[in-house]
Order: structure tokens, then C-alpha cells, then sequence
């Protein structure tokens, strides 16, 4: 199998608002990998897109504390981890008094593991696949109301395995770009350009992501290529990015589904675009 071939459609065991499980072969389509033994994600977010291409090594890095404790986790202390994880998926705890409590009790942990079982609760459990915090830090995604909210047991598994080539790195996107090597490529998934004013979410990890930081990825993609090392961004399609991709050395245009608002109404086909510096 090729590096650019999907493996079998791999799930992440995480909801992830934005996840690229659906696009991975249009990525894959553009994404150079010739000569290339190491895939970086400054973005890893949900995992879809490292967990779906054949690499020898990933470098995966996200802003969110949470999600990379949980993720080393998931690939150092699997079995423990799927056995204490499952207990939280009973009918007991799917109902909103029992997740406002265990929301409460993330909130105030301080121990990564605790964290990580009650994330991975969370996650399942909470609204729409939304990862919030509020200014101080606090997770704020209100209960789902799911019938019955599903324990990806098999996709631990898998991502267990697969991660053991993985190295999972917290901190500010330009944490992977300073640690590039000739023989890797890079796939951005930022927190998109909004749609409209209305339809803005990038604070997702308690931070947002501003029009700075998106033309700070790109200088970073510049300087990447500078050294051969190609680069490519996904984005939503809109004014502001068709500026700041004007001099990518390839776009790809595609369309997906988008829920921007909770009536049914907002869920239209939206407009992206995959920039490729190379």
C-alpha cells in the first residue's frame, strides 16, 4: 500500500467538530509524499487524517492539553485505559445530571488520567462532537442527549497501535514547524476563517485563532518550502483565504456539508480549499 492510500477507513474514537475522516482522499490526492517518511500535523485534532495515511513516523501536535494527554495515554496504558474508560459507558451516567457532575469533576481535576477517562466521557456524551472551554479554562460543551452514546473500544485499539510510530507534542503550531526534517510533509488543519461573523468557532481549546495566526501558518509553510519540505492547509473558501493563499504553488477546491447553526437550515455545503507550498 501506498503512503497515499487510506487504510481501510480508521475511525477516530473521538467526536470531533471539523474532523477530516470524509476529505482524507482528497488530502491524500495532493498531499507530496514522495520521498517522504514522516508526516507532521501542527493540528492533529480528532487524528483522522494520521490515523487514515501510511507513514513511518508522525509528529502530531495540537494546542489542546487534554486531547495530547489522552492521546499518549490511549498509546502507553491501552488496556487499563479501555477497561476504566468502558465503565463510564453504561446507562447510569447517560443522563444530564450525571454529565454536569462529571463535567464538574474534569473541571476540577488536576491528574492527567483522571482527565483523560473523563475527556474521552465528555466527548461521547456532550453536544455535537464540541471541544469548548470557557475563559477560565473550563470545559463548558452542554450534555448531548444521546440514546445511547457509543464506547469506541475498537478505535482505541487501533489508535493504540497506530501510535506506537506516533509522537503526540502539545503546544502552539510553530512547535512542529521548528522541529521539521527533509524527509517530512506537513498537513494543516487549523481552526477555519469564518464563514460570516455569526458562524465563527475557533476557541475551541480556550484560545482563538485570529487572522495573525493564520498568516503566521502560512509564513511557516513559506519557510518550510524554502527548505522542500511541502506543506498543505485546509481552509474554508472565503474572501479573507483567497488572499491569504493568493501565492500557494497549487489549490484544490472541493465542497462539504457544514453545520453552522443548530436549525437544520444551517447545514449547507460550504466552499474549502487545500493549499499546497511546496
Amino acid at each position: 500500500m501506498t503512503k497515499a492510500q487510506s487504510q481501510a477507513g480508521m475511525r477516530s474514537a473521538l467526536k470531533w467538530a471539523g474532523g477530516k475522516k470524509k476529505v482524507v482522499s482528497e488530502i491524500a490526492s495532493l498531499l507530496p509524499i514522495k520521498g517522504k517518511k514522516r508526516l507532521v500535523e501542527p493540528f492533529v485534532g480528532g487524528g483522522s487524517v494520521f490515523l487514515n495515511l501510511d507513514f513511518d513516523e508522525y509528529l502530531l501536535v495540537d494546542m489542546n492539553k487534554d486531547l495530547i494527554a489522552l492521546f499518549n495515554i490511549i498509546k502507553n496504558q491501552p488496556t487499563a485505559f479501555i477497561s476504566d474508560a468502558e465503565k463510564y459507558f453504561n446507562g447510569d451516567h447517560n443522563q444530564p445530571e450525571k454529565y454536569y457532575e462529571i463535567r464538574s469533576q474534569f473541571n476540577q481535576s488536576t491528574d492527567p488520567y483522571e482527565r483523560s477517562l473523563l475527556f474521552l466521557y465528555l466527548n461521547r456524551h456532550g453536544y455535537n462532537g464540541l471541544c469548548r472551554y470557557n475563559k477560565s479554562g473550563g470545559y463548558n460543551v452542554p450534555f448531548g442527549r444521546y440514546k445511547h452514546p457509543y464506547f469506541p473500544k475498537d478505535e482505541l485499539k487501533s489508535f493504540s497501535e497506530k501510535a506506537q510510530k506516533a509522537t503526540f507534542i502539545q503546544g502552539d503550531f510553530e512547535t512542529a514547524f521548528s522541529q521539521l526534517k527533509a524527509d517530512d510533509v506537513v498537513y494543516c488543519d487549523p481552526p477555519y476563517s469564518p464563514i460570516n461573523p455569526t458562524s465563527n468557532f475557533t476557541a475551541y481549546a480556550g484560545n482563538s485563532f485570529t487572522d495573525e495566526d493564520q498568516q503566521r501558518l502560512v509564513a511557516c509553510a513559506e519557510i518550510a518550502k524554502s527548505k522542500n519540505i511541502p506543506t498543505l492547509i485546509s481552509n474554508h473558501y472565503v474572501d479573507f483565504t483567497k488572499k491569504l493563499y493568493k501565492d500557494a504553488t497549487e489549490q484544490k477546491f472541493f465542497q462539504v456539508r457544514r453545520t453552522i447553526s443548530q436549525k437544520g437550515k444551517g447545514r449547507i455545503k460550504v466552499e474549502e480549499v487545500l493549499a499546497l507550498y511546496k
